[in-house]
């Protein structure tokens, strides 16, 4: 049936973009979400230099407050849902909802915040040996993609589902997924990792939009009150 809203833009889907590894060319799996989150919170926290004694001339001291050691730290917060229950409409199509229902997606989210089996069994071997100095496991190289202005590699901090609805088999089929994320940036990632451009990239972004802002009703007042 054709759509009785032809001309209506195109709902973009956000996702999490996950690379094998940092290295650029690495393959990606895309996990879309289902329905888009109706909220997106976010923070900004200043890094400031904390390098600065302030025990130097009261002149000193007083560039020392406005030093940073360099972007804010922001965190993002959202609730994806998940619900098998279009799929299952179409059993033939989705077999493994059919078998296993969102314990796969589930399990997908999940895995992010894991390292993986091979690394703990490779640590476990050298620990066997009497290897001192064991490999650490990295993450892979996550990106949150929310439209075009906003893809950025994010580290998941906090993970928190909440099962609603079982199939016969206790499979869920109905759940809510509330992720909290922390932005990486560019002095989070080493030289050779392909999500440092893209943390630079996401700073551009906002100057170039910062830059298209322009002042409202009442700036011209607020400006004659302003020392010149």
């Amino acid at each position: 049936m054709p759509s009785e809203f032809p001309g209506r833009p195109q709902l973009l889907k956000g996702a999490l973009v996950v690379y094998e590894s940092h290295t650029p060319g690495a393959a990606a799996k895309v996990i879309p979400f289902q329905y888009n989150p109706e909220q997106v919170s976010r923070g900004l926290e200043s890094q400031f230099d904390s390098s600065a004694t302030g025990s130097g001339s009261p002149g000193e001291a007083q560039e020392d407050v406005l030093r940073v050691a360099g972007p804010p730290r922001e965190t993002v917060n959202l609730t994806i849902i998940l619900n098998a229950a279009d799929l299952l409409e179409e059993p033939e199509k989705n077999q493994t909802i059919v078998e296993n229902g969102l314990h796969p997606v589930l399990a997908t989210l999940e895995m992010l915040l894991y390292p993986t089996s091979f690394q703990v069994l490779q640590n476990q071997e050298l620990a066997d040996r009497g290897e001192v100095q064991l490999n650490p496991a990295d993450l892979p190289l996550t990106l949150l993609v929310w439209g075009q202005s906003r893809v950025v590699p994010v580290l998941i901090t906090n993970f928190s589902v909440t099962e609603e609805n079982f199939d016969p088999k206790l499979n869920p089929i109905q759940a809510k997924v509330e992720l909290g994320l922390r932005v990486l940036t560019y002095m989070d990632l080493p030289m050779e990792s392909a999500g440092r451009n893209l943390c630079i990239a996401y700073q551009e972004q906002k100057e170039n939009l910062a830059n298209q802002y322009q002042a409202g009703d009442g700036a011209d007042q607020i400006s004659g009150l302003l020392p010149s």
